[in-house]
């Protein structure tokens, strides 16, 4: 193992889940004790998460951050108002911001319905947290070094890096890791969300290389295609999206196991110290 200072300083993690404030699964785990090991090691971390409808804010002792809050991001030709909030992880120093929004986020739960059916706007949910993470992030003045994003809900971030804030400097010399995990979605996002992704340089021809009816596969391999590293973080990954990711070239670390520790903190400092 690497025994050079750990180079990652800035650290953004956008991640889809973090525990306590949704139920335990290996994605939440994982979306707190991450930006905690790595804060713990010198890193100056923020992290950002949807405010899903089943949190409960009084609990977990939200509240809305006015000064980052009041931005409109059209999506589908309409207007929707983003809200921040923020809280402090109980036994950590880790602050997590909510991206909210009363008709993608407050009044509804995550992926799916109280039936178990996926939300047909899951896909605009993404594109809407995407953006919304990507600009409250200009606001704060913080230039991340990396930014890892968790969960299908991140897929986006990725491509936008690359493409429609690719210019922006709070994002321009920025690498992206993007951690995969077992799908948690069923169906396909719909016939439009590819033209709703549309932004900037992110245009009909860059997405033209993915299908009309984007899915979880194709999300991820889109997040993969824009990514400096990629992380088989859960364990039941789908083994095609690992390999394609090898056959890109990327840095991959296969899932580690319980030991994640010390191999996600050298994975980081390679992903880091490359040109």
């Amino acid at each position: 193992m690497s025994n050079h200072k750990f180079m990652a300083k800035k650290i953004l993690f956008i991640n889809q889940e973090i525990f306590p404030y949704v139920s335990e699964s290996e994605m939440s785990v994982m979306g707190k004790a991450l930006p905690q090991l790595l804060q713990e090691k010198g890193s100056d971390i923020r992290t950002f998460m949807p405010k899903w409808g089943n949190i409960n804010e009084r609990r977990g002792q939200l509240h809305e951050v006015i000064r980052l809050s009041g931005m409109n991001l059209i999506i589908n030709e309409t207007d929707h108002p983003l809200i921040i909030k923020v809280a402090s992880i109980p036994q950590t120093r880790i602050q997590v911001y909510f991206i909210d929004n009363d008709d993608y986020f407050t009044k509804r739960l995550m992926g799916k319905d109280e039936n178990g059916a996926d939300y047909e706007d899951n896909g605009e949910r993404a594109i809407f947290f995407a953006r919304g993470v990507l600009e409250t992030v200009k606001k704060l003045r913080w230039i991340p070094d990396v930014i890892h994003c968790q969960g299908w809900m991140g897929s986006i971030v990725p491509l936008y890096i690359k493409t429609a804030y690719k210019d922006e400097p709070s994002f321009a010399n920025v690498k992206v890791v993007t951690s995969l995990f077992n799908k948690d979605v069923e169906g396909d996002f719909g016939p439009d969300l590819r033209h709703f992704i549309e932004f900037r340089d992110a245009n009909a021809d860059v997405l033209s290389a993915y299908p009309e009816r984007l899915d979880f596969n194709s999300l991820s391999k889109m997040a993969i295609d824009y990514s400096d590293g990629i992380i088989e973080a859960g364990t039941g990954v789908d083994q095609s999206l690992v390999e394609y990711a090898e056959g890109k070239g990327v840095p991959v670390l296969r899932n580690p196991g319980e030991d994640y520790k010390a191999a996600y903190k050298e994975f980081f400092d390679g992903i880091c110290g490359e040109d």
